[in-house]
């Protein structure tokens, strides 16, 4: 660069600053302020599903109350009133709004029937009816009601449940008599995974 480009950059920048400064530039475009982001967002408390801490989250989603506008949750943090995290998540809490606004996130039930290696949808409806038809089946013909001493033990030995570990201790309670009156022994939390 030389002494005369070197002064017409110079007077290129002042004038285009005086311009600017002068008011000549439109308003708006000097004014824009962004908006905080949380500004107008529904802010909703829950727990994190990831291991047995149970970290507590703050979900923001955008979205009128209407009957057909649809939800979107954009930003999740930590609840810094929460007492077991005070606020702060691990890596896999800190990236949940990916995994909710994911593409290959299952949002229906499916079943694979047997012999085929393809999944097909079913209602909501048809998923409990089927799961409390095969818990019903496989309990009425695994049921072992005495053991070889004669004493009632009520065991279902083929089934097992994985219950959440994220619930408080009432909701733990409650799981934990509902599995045992079916006769269930194998109970375990997602917590070992």
């Amino acid at each position: 660069m030389n002494r005369r480009q070197f002064f017409k950059l110079c007077a290129s920048s002042t004038a285009t600053s005086a311009i600017s400064a002068l008011g000549l530039m439109p308003g708006e475009a000097l004014a824009a302020v962004r908006e905080f982001k949380l500004l107008r967002a529904k802010e909703t408390r829950n727990n994190c599903c990831y291991c047995s801490v149970g970290c507590g989250l703050l979900m923001y989603s955008h979205g009128s109350n209407g009957k057909n506008a649809e939800k979107a949750i954009f930003h999740i943090e930590g609840d810094a009133d929460h007492p077991v995290n005070r606020g702060s998540l691990c890596p896999k809490g800190a990236g949940l709004v990916d995994y909710v606004n994911s593409p290959n996130r299952n949002h229906f039930p499916e079943v694979r029937e047997p012999g085929t290696n393809e999944w097909k949808r079913i209602s909501w409806n048809e998923a409990f009816g089927r799961i409390a038809r095969l818990m019903k089946e496989d309990r009425d013909a695994n049921l072992i009601e005495k053991n070889s001493d004669g004493d009632t033990v009520n065991r279902w030995l083929s089934t097992g449940m994985m219950t959440s570990s994220a619930q408080p201790n009432e909701g733990a309670f409650i799981t934990h008599k509902f599995a045992r009156s079916l006769g269930l022994v194998a109970i375990d939390t997602i917590a070992r995974n």
